[in-house]
């Protein structure tokens, strides 16, 4: 059962593989795995936090405002994090920047509340903030990969391949749109030539 839910946040709907959400902060904080991952972690930590929360207060929230009554609630948490990261990780927070604040805002966390958390129970809440977080992690790092890697010859902030020169276009947002635009067409490459052996 939950492999079938991991596998559901990570392959089947992955927000930026496959529903195209989040795209704003992927493209922008992509350029190291530090950072793709410390956003990853981030966002999970605010879905699974706001998506509980939405799951058991949404009897409460009258039906004319919820999407602000949301948006407060992810704010919340938002506001929490930052301060976490300030205090504790003051280095991964200057890297992240603007883009921590901007978690309020982003349409993959505001979907699934609306969508899945206030029609669900707080556990399949949990689980759906979990493996929508897990997915939007996944797909972070894979992208960080390829852009550190191709854009700046490292990986982890260390030299990879001597004497490679890099391709600084990788690591500026039109190799973010070109990395996006490669995956996501692989993914679909070989999810159309999986179908095609099934029939």
């Amino acid at each position: 059962m939950f492999s079938e839910e991991v596998k559901r946040g990570v392959v089947q709907e992955n927000p930026i593989l496959i529903l195209a959400l989040g795209l704003c902060p992927a493209l922008a904080v992509s350029t190291s795995i530090q950072n793709g991952f410390g956003m990853g972690v981030a966002a999970t930590f605010v879905l699974i936090c706001s998506n509980v929360i939405v799951s058991i207060i949404k009897k409460w929230i009258p039906e004319k405002v919820r999407i602000p009554c949301y948006i407060v609630i992810i704010a919340t948490f938002v506001s929490i994090l930052q301060l976490v990261l300030q205090a504790h990780f003051p280095a991964l927070n200057r890297q992240l920047g603007i883009f921590i604040p901007l978690i309020v805002v982003n349409c993959m966390i505001l979907g699934r509340a609306e969508a899945f958390a206030s029609k669900s129970n707080p556990v399949r809440s949990f689980i759906d903030g979990l493996v929508m977080g897990l997915g939007f992690t996944v797909a972070l790092v894979i992208l960080s990969f390829i852009r550190e890697l191709l854009g700046a010859n490292k990986l982890a902030g260390l030299l990879v391949i001597p004497r490679f020169e890099p391709m600084t276009a990788f690591i500026l947002a039109p190799g973010g749109f070109f990395t996006i635009a490669l995956v996501m067409g692989l993914i679909n490459f070989v999810r159309l030539k999986t179908q095609g052996a099934r029939g």
